[in-house]
């Protein structure tokens, strides 16, 4: 059986951009990789470099380039203003909104003014709803259709359309008065007869969320429908935008992100390049927390003093009994905010958890306690050759 090669990219790629070939070959030959292989190689290009291949690629490779480039912002920064208006223009609305928030405040107010009207609208709109709502998440490019139209009539219009929209796979429908209707998968649109009425294949029943709704409150739903793209609707029922797989995907990774620093004792969580006075204040709270409950922890052991004065070999397991607290700790802190997380939980279900918790940790601490006290007896007894009576005192 032959083995698979993986083929090097981001060096074949390092390769053609060094090269002395002419500018017309390099872009002929990049035209080969996908944007995101391109967007690899950027931190390693010198600036020079990077200038080079800026004026190497289309405006609208370009532009897919910087929707996968980490730090995205900082390329932009070194194209002239112009440039980089152009690409803020070509790229997914959604993207150029979160790239923008991560912008100079005057580089920002600059691009935007040479934006043409609709894009600027459009990416202002987009900026201007709250990081925890989904319509924040949400992009603009999607196609619709009238739900009066023939299946051939609705064929024409997501031709005009599909020049300048991606995402066609399923095509949300409106009424005459624009206010959402349904959505129709686009297989069925293709096998359609002509001569049919477009209400005959249009899903009424499609599922949608609001923008006003939180990320938190309506990712189950997303999730669970497992649609190519999902409606959002504005508190009238018009289309404000789309969530896609892709939109998902991100907002699920960027909840399993929190979910982990919450877990790992943190506030939120941390970029790699962030300022060290944010890193303290996210992990400083919870470690003062842990402090003063580690004092109390420790208090405990005035309690067994005598036993201490008298058997001071047990000392030397007191790691042992915190190890153990911490391991319990943290396997309950891990069940617990995986379950919490999910939003279809009613109160009453939280606090069975919580009882649960407490009475597995219960149970958890008798069968462990019994096992260390038979343990360290057998150790104080057959290693350090002390009475059987003095060891379980």
């Amino acid at each position: 059986m032959e083995e698979k090669v993986n083929k090097d990219f981001k060096q074949e790629i390092l390769d053609i951009i060094r090269s002395r070939n002419s500018p017309k070959v390099m872009r002929e030959k990049l035209e080969d990789y996908h944007s995101n292989d391109i967007a690899q190689v950027l931190p390693d290009l010198q600036l020079k470099e990077r200038e080079n291949l800026y004026r190497l690629l289309p405006m609208d490779t370009l532009a897919e380039v910087m929707e996968y480039a980490d730090d995205a912002d900082q390329y932009l920064e070194e194209m002239d203003l112009r440039k980089a208006a152009w690409v803020l223009e070509r790229m997914e609305p959604d993207d150029a909104a979160d790239l923008l928030k991560e912008s100079d405040s005057v580089k920002k107010t600059a691009w935007l003014e040479l934006m043409d009207d609709s894009s600027r609208a459009e990416i202002r709109k987009l900026a201007s709803y709250d990081e925890d709502l989904i319509a924040s998440r949400m992009t603009t490019n999607y196609v619709t259709l009238t739900s009066n139209l023939t299946i051939k009539e609705a064929m024409h219009s997501l031709v005009d359309q599909a020049a300048d929209h991606d995402n066609i796979s399923v095509l949300y429908v409106l009424d005459e008065e624009g206010v959402y209707y349904g959505a129709i998968d686009l297989k069925e649109l293709i096998i359609a007869r002509q001569d049919s009425r477009l209400e005959d294949i249009i899903v009424t029943a499609y599922p949608y969320v609001y923008g006003s709704e939180r990320i938190e409150d309506c990712l189950e739903t997303i999730k669970d429908y497992s649609e190519e793209s999902i409606p959002v609707l504005s508190d009238d029922n018009h289309i404000l935008g789309v969530i896609t797989a892709q939109d998902v995907a991100e907002v699920i990774d960027d909840e399993l992100g929190e979910d982990y620093a919450k877990l790992g004792g943190l506030t939120a969580e941390e970029d790699l390049n962030e300022p060290l006075r944010e890193s303290i204040k996210k992990r400083l709270p919870w470690l003062i927390l842990l402090l003063f409950l580690g004092m109390g922890v420790s208090s405990v052991v005035s309690v067994f003093e005598k036993v201490v004065a008298q058997l001071t070999i047990v000392m030397t397991f007191q790691s042992l009994i915190l190890d153990m607290s911490g391991n319990v700790g943290t396997q309950s802190l891990a069940v617990t905010i995986r379950v919490l997380c999910d939003e279809k939980l009613t109160g009453k279900e939280k606090l069975h958890l919580i009882g649960k918790e407490i009475t597995c940790g219960t149970f958890n601490g008798l069968i462990l306690g019994a096992l260390s006290l038979v343990a360290i007896g057998v150790y104080i007894t057959v290693f350090r050759h002390m009475p059987l009576g003095s060891a379980f005192a």
